[in-house]
């Protein structure tokens, strides 16, 4: 059952969207969507049942039911009593958002009980990341974005999920690399998810472990692989956090190797930014998407020569934006809102978003102070605890943790459940003593 979740979230959202196309909408599709929580449900009552014995409790046991229960309490108090507007259905959406990944820790902490095999999480990984890597370049190359705009894509968006695009026909307004040229726009990878930004999180995870492997040949190939579909997705953050990634991986594992694949990847992901407007698949927009991006770009000042304003200026100033706005917000306000008021569950229910994209400010809106430290403490006893059990899973989660800055990584359904199982999993299993100077490299 784990591997269905593993794999089965990499196909969940392109699965919705054909689903919507087929006629499938409204509470029947609804009801599909939750697959996931009813096998995750299941898979939780099975291994209860058969395990004989529970895990000891550990320190990141009693801070992840800590932050649980910040979160139930949260979703208890009126939304009046601290100023939220959330909509029932937005609480209900925000505590399964915000619970995911106890859930996803708990079925790792279990299954550790019974499941012995290092590798096999790896291995659904990096089966995930090829999987989105084949799709996502076979796309790029051969489907064009028209056919994109003609599927259920964009009214499922729309539609089913609330999630109104304007600037693309519906489609995510990130599926394109604006260069500033109105006649020269480039596709990124989306694969699976639907979603460059997803897509690039999932490979910079399967990427640390690929490299945390002993060199082989095959390690070699997938990663090339990989690798080039991440660049593909052209985004940014994500080449910066599989460089951070790699360099904590060094440190772990004692090694040379990883440190120098990360300076190699800076330099090369730096050099394909630059050569992305000449390399990258080259689309057009409508006519109804070049009206809307040129009003858009003259209401907000940055139109000039017949030129848009360029992704990197609006992505980096948006990040920045927001993560400063959201900061400022939770210090103003650090009992929080009540679940529901942030991110995308506050844009699908039609409410205020009082904060957005990062992990952290949202959490704090959503939660207070108190979700914020209860979710930060358990994350860095995750980190400790998995240093000397599984070095490549230690890298992974710190990346992860990094990119939780500017992105809500627990909202990408993949990200919150398989990271955190594989951490709950990685903790069953006992510490590894490095002697200085050895191989911290555990074989799978």
């Amino acid at each position: 059952m784990t591997g269905v979740l593993v794999v089965g979230l990499v196909l969940h959202n392109v699965a919705m969207a054909q689903l919507w196309e087929l006629g499938v909408r409204g509470t029947t599709l609804d009801v599909a969507a939750a697959w996931k929580e009813a096998l995750l449900l299941v898979a939780l009552l099975v291994v209860s049942w058969k395990v004989r014995r529970l895990p000891a409790v550990a320190v990141a046991d009693v801070l992840a039911a800590s932050y649980a229960a910040v979160i139930v309490v949260y979703w208890l108090i009126p939304q009046d009593v601290l100023g939220g507007e959330a909509t029932a259905r937005g609480e209900l959406l925000a505590l399964r958002h915000h619970l995911l990944p106890v859930a996803g820790y708990a079925l790792g902490r279990l299954v550790a009980v019974a499941w012995q095999e290092r590798g096999r999480v790896g291995g659904l990984i990096v089966l995930s990341a090829v999987v989105v890597a084949v799709v996502g370049l076979l796309d790029i190359a051969f489907v064009s974005l028209q056919a994109w705009r003609d599927s259920g894509v964009p009214g499922w968006f729309a539609e089913q999920l609330g999630l109104e695009y304007e600037g693309l026909s519906g489609l995510p307004e990130n599926w394109v690399y604006n260069t500033g040229d109105e006649d020269n726009p480039i596709r990124r990878l989306v694969s699976t998810f639907l979603s460059p930004l997803a897509s690039a999180y999932t490979l910079v995870v399967a990427l640390i472990y690929v490299v945390s492997r002993p060199p082989r040949w095959w390690w070699g190939l997938v990663g090339g692989l990989l690798y080039v579909a991440l660049l593909f997705t052209h985004t940014r953050a994500a080449f910066a956090a599989l460089a951070f990634g790699l360099v904590v991986l060094a440190i772990a594992q004692r090694r040379v190797l990883p440190a120098a694949i990360a300076a190699g990847a800076v330099v090369a992901s730096a050099l394909f930014v630059v050569a992305y407007p000449a390399v990258g698949p080259s689309t057009s927009y409508t006519p109804g998407e070049l009206a809307w991006l040129r009003a858009n770009a003259e209401q907000e000042g940055g139109i000039s020569g017949g030129r848009f304003p360029t992704v990197e200026d609006e992505s980096t100033e948006s990040h920045w934006s927001n993560l400063r706005e959201g900061a400022r917000v939770v210090r103003e306000h650090p009992q929080g809102f009540g679940l529901g008021n942030a991110g995308v569950v506050a844009k699908r229910t039609g409410v205020e978003i009082r904060a957005g994209e990062s992990t952290y400010t949202e959490l704090g809106v959503d939660a207070g102070i108190a979700g914020v430290a209860a979710f930060s403490l358990w994350s860095l006893a995750l980190l400790v605890g998995l240093w000397r059990r599984e070095a490549w899973l230690a890298a992974a989660f710190a990346a992860v943790l990094a990119l939780a800055l500017q992105t809500d990584v627990i909202g990408i359904h993949w990200l919150a459940f398989t990271v955190w199982f594989a951490a709950g999993l990685a903790l069953g299993f006992p510490r590894v003593e490095v002697e200085p100077g050895e191989d911290a490299t555990v074989p799978p």
